[in-house]
């Protein structure tokens, strides 16, 4: 009788924290429905469709590149059913669209004078635009811009909706890259404070 009782308070004691183990939010994979609070990275998941081939576009539909450029193509355009817009294939991570490393256009006087951005970057972790706009958007607590020469590459964006992965940019230093994965293009950011 008295292991049963010491067995039952053991039970009665792991339960609650059982229960409150399994009803902790988890971060909410990155191509999955659901909320997430601003600034909160989300794990790599299994790709979503939120909207079949945007545009007719064969890009985004949720695809998280594996990888920044690396060999890059600078066309945007590279077949009709793409965007016009810096974007990357999901077949095989190749990014199209982005500027060659003398680009006078992406060259800072001073790189990274506002700082870095000190969240996480890569393919597994994708973040959730909460509002903003392109002049300037919040992640994490840092306040981003997207680069004037790519601001309308980033017409289409849903800026309080969109989930975006940013990666380094290894050809312009002061840059990083924004990938949105619904459409499957990107744009230049820099940290603006």
């Amino acid at each position: 009788m008295g292991k049963l009782i010491g067995f039952l308070a053991a039970f009665f004691l792991v339960l609650p924290a059982m229960a409150q183990q399994r009803e902790e939010p988890r971060a909410r994979e990155p191509e999955r429905g659901g909320e997430q609070q601003r600034g909160e990275p989300q794990q790599r998941g299994e790709p979503q469709q939120r909207g079949a081939q945007q545009g007719g576009h064969q890009v985004g539909n949720g695809h998280i590149p594996a990888h920044g450029p690396r060999v890059t193509r600078g066309i945007n355009n590279d077949r009709a059913e793409h965007p016009q817009a810096p974007h990357v294939h999901p077949d095989n991570d190749a990014w199209y669209g982005h500027p060659a490393r003398n680009d006078q256009r992406y060259h800072l006087a001073q790189p990274w004078a506002n700082g870095r951005f000190r969240g996480e970057i890569g393919p597994r972790h994708v973040w959730r635009l909460h509002g903003g706009t392109p002049d300037r958007f919040d992640i994490d607590g840092t306040w981003f811009a997207v680069a004037q020469p790519d601001l309308g590459y980033a017409a289409g964006w849903l800026w309080d909706t969109d989930d975006i992965v940013i990666y380094a940019d290894p050809d312009h230093p002061g840059f990083y890259l924004a990938y949105n994965t619904r459409l499957g293009t990107y744009v230049h950011v820099q940290v603006v404070g």
